[in-house]
């Protein structure tokens, strides 16, 4: 079971070593954990949480290992800081950003040849649910990635994310299942999970862990997750 706490555009350096501290300190045996970090607070965070079984992961890569790509960051850079992995594809890169299937694919080929670990993010908008396309869209998402030792798949419905509303448990393990039926990768739930829901979604028989967003932010609810991860 692995848990990942994105942490969006959320905590400096500063505070990320106050977290970091924290979650050194909690008994974590069980569970894979991950944290993933703004770019400027992955080097205090890895320095923090070295000698630990928790993980540092960066919230994106680029393709490219060098170039005139201003605001990027490459794998090799990531790799020099003592990064572990990397989200590809999340729905806010995808939604503001102009993240493309074809540019996600790319970045993942180049995370795992560089020897990072990737969280690739899949999911629906609430129309596209809506109107039956959610077997359609995935299809067409996870079309750009093949199994890899080194590759989860994150569903994160776009609808449930930073929304409040979570998928229920049974529609988390319908999109699961499909999932699995295209590629034989664990798959982890992303969308609004908070200590409440956590228990019940990662109960799911192709629950494979949790993308937490919002509420990776507090040590101890993050903390709660990834101990009901161990229950599960």
């Amino acid at each position: 079971m692995l848990i990942a706490g994105n942490w969006k555009m959320y905590k400096g350096p500063a505070e990320a070593a106050e977290f970091c501290l924290g979650l050194r300190e909690q008994e974590l045996d069980g569970v894979d954990v991950v944290v993933c970090p703004p770019y400027l607070s992955l080097a205090v965070a890895v320095q923090l949480l070295a000698g630990t079984e928790i993980a540092v992961a960066a919230q994106s890569v680029h393709w490219e290992d060098s170039g005139a790509y201003t605001g990027e960051i490459s794998a090799q850079m990531l790799r020099e800081v003592g990064v572990y992995g990397a989200i590809v594809g999340h729905s806010e890169r995808r939604q503001y950003f102009g993240e493309t299937d074809e540019t996600v694919g790319k970045r993942v080929h180049a995370a795992l040849q560089a020897g990072l670990f990737v969280i690739a993010c899949v999911g629906e908008t609430e129309e596209e649910r809506e109107t039956g396309q959610t077997e359609d869209v995935l299809r067409r998402q996870l079309s750009v990635l093949e199994p890899d030792d080194n590759l989860v798949v994150a569903y994160e419905p776009v609808w449930a994310i930073g929304t409040g509303k979570t998928a229920t448990p049974e529609i988390a393990q319908e999109a699961h299942a499909f999932i699995k039926s295209r590629l034989d990768l664990p798959v982890l739930y992303g969308g609004s999970v908070k200590p409440e829901n956590a228990g019940a979604l990662l109960a799911q028989p192709d629950l494979d862990g949790a993308l937490v967003g919002g509420a990776s932010l507090d040590l101890e609810s993050f903390t709660a997750i990834c101990l009901a991860a161990t229950r599960s």
